[in-house]
């Protein structure tokens, strides 16, 4: 009779500490889901500190990261009124984000050519750079990160973190994000 080959040792990571320390304290405690959303939380943690990192490095705040980024996403320019409502903002905190960019040079606001009382918001060369260089941080550790898999693990992680989200999606009780 073949004998299934044993699995290799894995090394261990933090998280196979934690689940073995809470294991005889919470007898029911199902250690690959514990594992599992353990992991999710720490790469989470460790992804948005890298961000915060980058953030620091191209001198933004949070928010001023987040209003280059609505405006890069939708083509580099946007009349305020959709930025913020991208923003889930007021318009007059909108205003106030605006002006502090366009002190700094990031954005630069034009009258619209199709009506004379609207303004349009755009992202100026400097402020394209700073928020491609603020997010190629991340996308660099993020490539890092998931280059340990295959291109096929990481269509399967893809995959099954899709079901996971579209479940927590289901739940009425808590609020979407976006």
């Amino acid at each position: 009779m073949n004998q299934p080959e044993p699995a290799e040792p894995q090394e261990q990571d933090w998280t196979d500490a934690h689940v073995a320390r809470w294991q005889p304290v919470l007898p029911d405690l199902d250690p690959v889901v514990e594992g599992a959303v353990t992991r999710m939380k720490k790469l989470s943690v460790h992804l948005r500190r890298v961000r915060e990192q980058s953030l620091l490095d191209f001198d933004l705040e949070r928010h001023e990261f987040d209003t280059l980024h609505k405006l890069a996403g939708r083509g580099g320019s946007a009349a305020p009124s959709e930025l913020a409502q991208d923003l889930d903002l007021a318009p007059a905190s909108v205003t106030g984000r605006l002006d502090a960019l366009e002190k700094r040079g990031l954005v630069r606001r034009t009258p619209s050519t199709t009506d004379r009382r609207r303004v349009v918001v755009e992202l100026t060369e400097t402020g394209h750079t700073v928020w491609v260089g603020a997010m190629d941080v991340l996308g660099h550790e993020e490539e890092r990160l998931l280059g340990v898999l295959d291109p096929a693990e990481r269509a399967t992680l893809n995959d099954l973190l899709r079901r996971i989200m579209l479940a927590a999606e289901e739940d009425p009780s808590v609020p979407h994000w976006h």
